[in-house]
């Protein structure tokens, strides 16, 4: 009785966050069409340049204690101690404000610097430092949403997904009017202000949503141990993501640079790198929406059933979460094989971004699986092995950036894209058939 209640929260919870997230694409995706039509592939391109900053700032500030609240959270609420959950999300909240807070006027008043020393584009300054207000909001909607998923409960978080696009698109639509009236051409900095707003409107539902940390002077006692606990899951995770988004980082910025070396001029360079970025990989990207929503509530699962040493649970998580993504992603493989080229064409005008869409349908297995599975090996308390298999496949690409694309172009780096997602998959399934897939003695 307790298992199928378990399995569907757990499916209602999936469902939920795959709903907002379709309905979130679906906005996305005519976002990335107003895009393409308005600030054009070169202007997509400088917009994508950005995308290491913020994924870097997210990475120090609230990744890895989002998804350390979200464990503990589970931890404490499998102990009946719904004041001691509370109290971890209160510790995460504090310390991702402090960090967040740091890191947005580092970004402010280092734009310059940022711009020309790291992304190679003075153009990306004004946009750096519209960026820098993004991050003190997304800390607090992120820890808040962590503290939702250790209960399984995910009406709050799609709530906010859904609302931050709305507003994002919406207002980012509206200053665009504005601009029309008045004569003028839409600008980066609006799409980023965009960012902003929708950032600031999730955090107000999230916040209006929590309430209070009423019970929490009761746990006041275990502050420092929960700290020192929050603490020991947080620091390796927070470095793992930092490490990886450097190399992302490292990567991102290099592939313009090569397809140069190929013999692109710097416009068709970026030109090339926002279809591929901001077009093409926004559709391969959908249906992860799907094992994204999986993987979200898989790692409090698993860690649940590990805590109470059902190992039967996790083996047949395991199973059936290979068996899903499989199917789903040699599904979407054929789908993109087939109408990529369509698509690219009917969506954003651009037969570029159709080429891209069929060869990148080959990564939708292993895609999906890499996620997934990553999701399991942290709840199973091996993040150091998700962050080995994450930088084995960051370096292959990078490697592929250096040595192949300036010989072969953009078309090598699909390959190593490719081949990367291939490597981590099959890793990913055998560690944990080494693991966990033996009965236990």
């Amino acid at each position: 009785m307790k298992q199928s209640s378990a399995k569907n929260v757990f499916i209602t919870g999936t469902l939920l966050l795959t709903i907002a997230g379709v309905l979130t694409r679906i906005i996305g995706f005519f976002y990335r069409i107003f895009l393409s039509r308005t600030i054009g592939a070169e202007g997509l391109g400088i917009y994508q340049l950005i995308s290491p900053v913020t994924a870097l700032g997210f990475a120090i500030t609230a990744a890895g204690i989002q998804t350390s609240i979200s464990k503990f959270v589970s931890m404490e609420m499998g102990r009946k101690n719904p004041s001691g959950a509370k109290l971890y999300l209160f510790i995460g909240l504090v310390i991702s404000l402090a960090l967040s807070t740091l890191t947005g006027l580092f970004i402010y008043h280092q734009a310059d610097f940022l711009s020309r020393a790291w992304l190679g584009d003075d153009r990306c300054i004004p946009l750096l430092k519209v960026l820098a207000f993004t991050f003190v909001p997304s800390c607090i909607h992120a820890c808040i949403n962590g503290y939702y998923y250790g209960l399984k409960k995910t009406a709050i978080p799609s709530l906010c997904q859904f609302v931050e696009q709305i507003a994002r698109v919406g207002s980012v639509y509206l200053m665009y009017q504005i601009q029309l009236s008045q004569g003028k051409d839409m600008t980066l900095s609006i799409t980023i202000w965009g960012l902003v707003i929708g950032e600031a409107a999730s955090t107000l539902v999230s916040i209006s949503a929590f309430g209070s940390f009423q019970g929490i002077r009761t746990q006041l006692h275990h502050f420092r141990a929960y700290t020192g606990n929050l603490f020991s899951m947080a620091v390796p995770l927070t470095a793992n993501r930092l490490v990886l988004n450097l190399f992302g980082t490292f990567e991102n910025i290099m592939l313009p640079n090569r397809l140069k070396l190929f013999g692109y001029t710097n416009s068709e360079a970026l030109s090339v790198y926002g279809i591929l970025t901001g077009m093409s990989m926004s559709i391969i990207m959908f249906p992860s929406v799907i094992t994204n929503s999986i993987s979200v509530l898989l790692l409090p699962t698993i860690s649940e059933a590990q805590s109470s040493g059902n190992e039967g649970l996790i083996r047949r998580t395991i199973k059936k979460t290979i068996e899903s993504c499989l199917f789903l992603g040699f599904i979407c493989t054929a789908g993109f094989i087939l109408t990529g080229k369509f698509l690219g064409n009917f969506l954003f005008g651009n037969a570029l971004a159709g080429t891209f869409i069929v060869t990148l349908g080959w990564i939708c297995p292993f895609l999906y699986l890499s996620s997934t599975l990553s999701s399991i090996l942290h709840g199973l308390g091996y993040p150091g092995i998700t962050f080995g298999l994450n930088l084995t496949a960051c370096a292959i690409r990078i490697l592929f950036v250096l040595f192949t694309v300036p010989i072969w172009g953009i078309k090598s780096y699909l390959s190593g894209i490719l081949v990367s997602q291939i490597v981590i998959a099959l890793l990913a399934i055998v560690i944990l058939f080494h693991k966990v897939s033996r009965p236990a003695s």
